[in-house]
Formats: structure tokens, sequence, C-alpha cells
């Protein structure tokens, strides 16, 4: 039997947004396609809390299914999609290491087959996506 494979990665950006405007991005849902170009089309099947379900469709690719696990008003969301046996969770948490500045940072974690391969790919577009959404939420702060 083959061990079970892990791959995590971990990217992060500062930004002078304050953490009330971050989240209020992450709570659009529908509006996430604006600030990553990962995403074509997204719809949530209700609340942006735990439990609730959204598909999610990548530029040329299938639609994901992904399940947000954990929701915490102004500090963090954790979603999780399976594909098989694969199971891939991204907290995307917000920070605050002083001095009027906001650090957002998004941890994927990808475990099971083909882990070393699908984990880099999930999470390569992740500093142009934490860039341009902290470029959004500087435009709110003004």
């Amino acid at each position: 039997m083959n061990e079970e494979q892990v791959w995590r990665g971990e990217y992060g950006i500062e930004t002078s947004a304050t953490a009330d405007i971050i989240w209020s991005i992450f709570r659009d849902v529908p509006g996430w396609k604006v600030w990553n170009a990962g995403i074509e089309r997204i719809d949530i099947d209700g609340p942006f809390a735990a439990g609730t379900w959204f598909t999610m469709k990548p530029p040329g690719q299938d639609p994901l299914r992904s399940k947000l696990v954990e929701v915490r008003e102004n500090e963090c969301f954790v979603d999780e999609t399976r594909v098989g046996l694969l199971a891939i969770t991204v907290s995307h948490r917000i920070e605050s290491p002083g001095a009027g500045r906001t650090r957002i940072v998004y941890a994927a974690e990808a475990v099971g087959p083909e882990a070393s391969e699908v984990g880099p790919a999930v999470a390569s577009d992740f500093p142009e996506v934490l860039a341009s959404l902290a470029k959004l939420a500087e435009g709110r702060s003004t």
C-alpha cells in the first residue's frame, strides 16, 4: 500500500486595507471572478458559512464542487475540494502584523494520490490572485 502523499504551500501579501474590507470581498463569492483570473464562473448554494457548498469553474476546465469547512468573520475561511481520493484544502487567513498593515495568507494542502503534482498546480496562481485581491481592497479603502 502506498503512503498517502501530502503537499503544503503558503503564500502571503501585506496590504494597507483593513480586515473588514478584505472580509467583505471574501464574503462576496460571486464577485471572486473579478479579482481571481482562475475563476470563470462561481455559484454559492447558501450563506457564506461553514457547511455551505459552492461550484467554481476554472477557465477551460470542468466545474469543481467545494465546501466551506470553517468560516470566522474577519479572520479566515477554509474550503475543501475533493477529486476522487484527493482532498485539497485552502485556508484564506487575514492577519494583523501591526503598524496599520494587514496580511492576507493563502495556505494550501493537498492530501492523497498525486498531491505533489496537483497541489503546486492549484497554488500556482496564488501570488497573482493575492496581488489582485490586495489591489482591489486598497482601492476600496480610499
